[in-house]
């Protein structure tokens, strides 16, 4: 597939990770010096899925055909989509703004901490469902 077809690809699927984040954030919004639960369990379980798919595509082979396109649609664009940088920083400036800067400070490390977490667990779930394979050709006796 050649760029402009990995690109939409990564645009659909990005458009799927954005609407299902912006629905999740709509039925459980927060008020402000609130802990921002929904975005904050939606980069959790964004890490997560990432790991679990990063390590389950990585046990099947090289990142080429179907699992770059897997990594690219689903990966960068669903997850990437799903996932929120740009919400996670406005979240913390708007604790800090309503004057709950401790709890800033411990979303700020409980969401990166627990995120890659979770992206270790989900890679770690991964190979044990899909297992270690050797490549073809190596190993046979």
């Amino acid at each position: 597939m050649r760029f402009v077809g990995l690109a939409l690809l990564v645009a659909v699927g990005a458009t799927v990770g954005t609407l299902l984040r912006a629905s999740i954030e709509l039925v459980f919004p927060h008020a402000p010096g609130e802990w921002p639960w929904a975005t904050f369990a939606i980069n959790i379980l964004g890490g997560l899925a990432l790991g679990a798919l990063i390590e389950a595509l990585a046990l099947r082979g090289p990142d080429t055909g179907r699992r770059r396109m897997l990594r690219l649609g689903v990966g960068t664009g669903v997850v990437g989509g799903f996932t929120t940088y740009s919400t996670f920083v406005v979240e913390i400036d708007r604790l800090a703004t309503a004057g709950a800067v401790s709890m800033a400070l411990v979303y700020t490390l409980a969401s990166v901490v627990l995120g890659v977490v979770a992206a270790a667990i989900g890679a770690g779930v991964a190979a044990s469902v899909f297992g270690r394979r050797e490549p073809e050709g190596e190993g046979a006796a």
